[in-house]
């Protein structure tokens, strides 16, 4: 399973962005391999408007099977999202990756 965070930094230890828009990187757990993936999307912070949006549309090439954000995305992107058969868990606020992957593997994110 592939499972996609927003995140502050590139590593275990860095803390979920809680903005899904305009999160400054998205980092991709594969848990079959046990190796992390970093995607920059620091560019996004120069959108005026519809950065989840294109955000979301990051996500659908990259294809993880769960998101795990901070606040979640707004309603146009989590349709979007939904529409791929994302499971999307929010509530992870100032969490590590880390801790938030063991929240979710415990059952303690909430699902929307």
């Amino acid at each position: 399973m592939r499972i996609a965070f927003t995140s502050t930094g590139k590593a275990w230890d860095s803390i979920i962005d809680s903005r899904f828009g305009r999160t400054e990187f998205i980092v991709i757990y594969n848990e079959k391999t046990q190796k992390l993936e970093v995607i920059d999307n620091s560019a996004i912070k120069s959108e005026a408007h519809g950065a989840g949006t294109a955000t979301a549309q990051k996500m659908y090439e990259l294809k993880p099977d769960v998101l795990i954000t901070g606040n979640g995305p707004g309603e146009t992107a989590a349709r979007a999202l939904k529409n791929l058969n994302m499971k999307i868990y929010v509530d992870a606020h100032n969490l590590t990756l880390e801790q938030a992957y063991e929240k979710y593997k415990n059952g303690a994110l909430k699902q929307i």
